[in-house]
């Protein structure tokens, strides 16, 4: 008892899976353990395939050599058969019926050619010859040429299996037959099991008439497997040795069918080899296997033992000292040896001397721009908060210069980003030099920022800002590319724009804001208006949000009159917005922000579907005109939008008008024309609104043949009283008329101007002096008026 309590604690420490030791021996020994398994599973396999190839190889030997045997003496018998059949003195026994003759010279043949049954069959099917009776019963009828084409064949009677060698007798016709019967017997078939390298066993099988094949000299057959596999090497005209559940256990077996009386043979060899025996040869290597894998997992057990001790102990002090490290305590380890664990210590000496530097760089990287290497928003953000506590103490002041480049994203798109990034470092140096007396920061993309702290002159945030615009408004030189470009800034100066760093960053924000608004390329600083702006700017944006949540929108329309059929042709879809609370929101207020933010998208698509509602209930004569804002034309799916308002709807697509301005040509015409054809080929009308304003081309004309031109109201003010507007009214409606284009005339207010418009062959009208825009419930009561302009 004692003996065991002191055993147990050794044990305990060898099994303890807390230390690595331990772990790596397990993991060797329990690797070499599964590599020994497979080696040994891939051993016996291979034994297993060896054996099977060696016996397969011996039974199609044995096979073979047992038809060339056969082969040989069914030659030989049938020599000694002819010599008898071509005898004159037995033909002329055979053709006179002399029994006692044919008997006797049969009973010779018998003895001279060493077979236990030899017979003379007559043409009659009398059998002359001893034998059992049902073998002579069988030989009553025989060809002279069997199924196969020879004159031997093997065939199945109730006293056993024969192979038999027919010889014709002419004289000259053939009068008869001499018949050889040689039993394939047990005898015969240890005859054939002598003269293989193996101790094979060789079984005589036949067909019953169920079907079943049987043997009956040493054991009994006739179970299913071994039926298919005798028909498949019958079918096969011989099979390829196999496995087989014979009854004397799992052997190898090969079986050859014999050819018998008809096309089907009734005989056939099964030449079997038992696996046990085949197996028994290779038991000592095998053992020989198991023993060596013992040993080695023996030997493999004690080195993983030692060899893991070897590892552990290092990395035990490699723990150590990291633990050390942990605790702020510098550790150096000891280096022994050139191995893997000797560089490990090196390396951790290394790292342990390396720390306090990356520390050093990866607190620069936290506060620095990692592409021009300025102060990040990060850093800029905690000195702008110093600045501003330090500022009422000293009488100080801290004043921010919020920069941002003009044109940086084509400079990307069309020299591409390396040239970018070098851009911007170049802009980077270029603002330290300029504002040495300032913190320079890069706060993202191409946007920088300066503060400049301390006791400043009023006018040095002024001065810094246009001395950097003047040095900007020369290109800059990059890798070879001269790069043009400009910086637009917005300054706040605290503490009164701002008391904390968020909020002075945001009035700097604000005032760069209106520097891009009022052109770019120059200074604002901020303005208390600005915030309240931003606020009112911000609001209204949240409120179209809500707007277009809860459908506070709705459509008026104000009819278009065709002047040359003297009726209301087209209503133009106007937008208006009923607030909760601010009641109408004009639409020149609301407008701009749903485009800046994006929210026109939705907004038009809103406006589309619900102008083709509507305009579906009107008269078929009358179209429905939607105006549609440059950002939702860009916009991929414009043309599945206008799709579905007119599928849902039912609107035909020749009652839906679309107006565009020339300013969706800004960007190019090809995609342009891509989405106007593909309106065209919907049957969409399309109107050129505000002609003659803005960006004007005839080549958009040239480009696309519009269905109408709207000419501006700015030409039809004073179209009744100044020249110069009338010249230009008519030459845009001769130049319409050309191109078989419609002409509308917006912002028709008195009867002089319609007067002028209509000697002029302008095409349709549109203005208070015909009617106001209207809810869309009145349109139809509008129809029903039948109002013209004359009225």
């Amino acid at each position: 008892m004692t003996r065991a309590r002191a055993v147990a604690p050794i044990v305990a420490r060898l099994f303890d899976f807390r230390h690595l030791r331990t772990r790596l021996a397990v993991l060797y020994a329990g690797l070499f353990a599964i590599a020994l398994i497979v080696v040994a599973i891939v051993a016996q396999v291979m034994i297993r395939a060896h054996a099977q190839a060696s016996v397969r190889a011996e039974l199609s030997t044995s096979g073979t050599v047992y038809d060339r045997i056969w082969a040989l003496r069914a030659k030989s018998l049938t020599g000694s058969a002819d010599v008898l059949a071509r005898d004159f003195g037995f033909r002329t026994a055979v053709a006179s019926g002399d029994r006692p003759t044919i008997a006797s010279a049969v009973a010779n043949l018998r003895s001279r050619a060493g077979v236990a049954n030899a017979f003379v069959v007559e043409m009659s099917g009398e059998v002359i010859g001893d034998g059992p009776a049902d073998l002579r019963a069988a030989l009553t009828s025989l060809p002279s040429r069997f199924a196969n084409g020879t004159n031997n064949a093997v065939i199945a009677s109730g006293a056993g299996t024969y192979r038999l060698i027919v010889a014709p007798i002419m004289a000259p016709v053939e009068i008869g037959q001499v018949v050889f019967a040689v039993p394939l017997d047990a005898n015969e078939m240890r005859a054939l099991e002598r003269l293989s390298a193996i101790p094979l066993t060789a079984t005589m099988l036949h067909r019953r008439t169920d079907g079943h094949w049987v043997a009956t000299d040493r054991f009994a057959a006739g179970d299913t497997a071994l039926d298919r596999f005798v028909a498949g090497a019958i079918v096969s005209a011989g099979s390829a040795p196999a496995t087989l559940d014979l009854p004397g256990g799992k052997s190898f077996a090969l079986a050859i069918p014999l050819a018998g009386r008809g096309n089907t043979p009734e005989a056939a060899l099964l030449l079997s080899y038992p696996l046990e025996k085949a197996l028994a040869s290779y038991q000592s290597l095998q053992i020989g296997i198991a023993l060596a894998g013992v040993m080695g997992l023996i030997l493999v057990l004690l080195g993983s033992r030692r060899l893991a001790n070897g590892i552990a102990r290092p990395i035990a002090a490699l723990d150590a000292a990291a633990k050390a490290l942990e605790e702020g305590s510098r550790a150096e380890l000891a280096v022994e040896g050139s191995d893997e664990i000797a560089r490990l210590a090196e390396s951790f000496n290394t790292m342990s001397a390396g720390i306090l530097e990356r520390e050093h760089r990866i607190t620069h990287l936290a506060f620095h721009d990692s592409l021009t290497g300025l102060p990040n928003r990060t850093y800029f953000r905690q000195q702008l908060e110093a600045a501003l506590i330090r500022a009422p103490k000293m009488a100080e002041k801290a004043a921010v210069l919020c920069l941002d480049l003009d044109g940086f994203k084509g400079v990307n798109d069309t020299l591409g980003h390396p040239i970018g990034d070098a851009l911007l470092r170049q802009v980077g140096l270029m603002l330290g030099d300029l504002a040495q007396d300032g913190t320079v920061s890069r706060l993202g993309g191409d946007e920088f920022a300066i503060i400049l702290a301390g006791r400043l002159d009023d006018d040095r945030p002024r001065a810094l800002s246009q001395e950097i615009i003047d040095r900007f408004r020369k290109p800059i030189l990059v890798d070879g590319h001269q790069i043009a470009t400009g910086v637009s800034i917005g300054i706040a100066i605290g503490p009164g724009d701002g008391a904390d760093a968020d909020l002075l960053l945001k009035s700097a924000d604000l005032a760069l804001y209106r520097a891009k608004q009022d052109g770019r390329g120059v200074f604002r600083f901020f303005e208390p208006a600005l915030d309240a702006a931003a606020r009112k700017r911000r609001q209204l944006e949240l409120d179209l949000r809500e707007a277009i949540l809860t459908g506070q929108f709705r459509l008026n329309y104000q009819p278009i009159f065709d002047l040359a059929k003297d009726r209301i042709g087209c209503f133009e879809s106007l937008l208006r917005w009923q607030h909760p609370t601010r009641g109408d929101v004009s639409p020149v207020e609301f407008i701009p922000v749903a485009e800046e933010t994006g929210l026109i998208v939705a907004i038009g698509e809103w406006v589309m579907h619900e102008a083709c509602r509507q305009a579906a209930e009107w008269p078929a004569h009358v179209r429905v005109a939607v105006n549609v804002s440059p950002l939702q034309f860009r916009n991929s799916g414009f043309s599945n939008i206008i799709f579905q308002a007119l599928t849902r709807s039912g609107l035909p697509a020749n009652r839906l008008e679309i107006e565009i301005t020339e300013s969706v040509f800004l960007d190019g015409e090809t995609g342009v024309l891509q989405v106007l054809h593909q309106l065209r080929g919907m049957g969409v009308r399309i109107a050129l609104d505000d002609f003659g304003t803005g960006y004007s081309s005839l080549s958009y004309l040239r480009s696309f043949p519009f269905d109408k031109i709207k000419i501006d109201k700015s030409f039809v003010d004073r179209v009744a009283q100044d020249e110069s507007s009338a010249a230009i009214v008519h030459a845009i409606v001769d130049l319409a008329r050309a191109l078989k284009m419609e002409t509308t005339a917006e912002g028709v207010e008195d009867r002089e101007q319609l007067n002028e418009l209509r000697g002029q062959g302008c095409s349709s009208i549109q203005g208070y002096w015909f009617s106001r825009p209207i809810e869309g419930n009145a349109v139809l009561e509008m129809l029903a008026g039948k109002m013209s302009a004359a009225a």
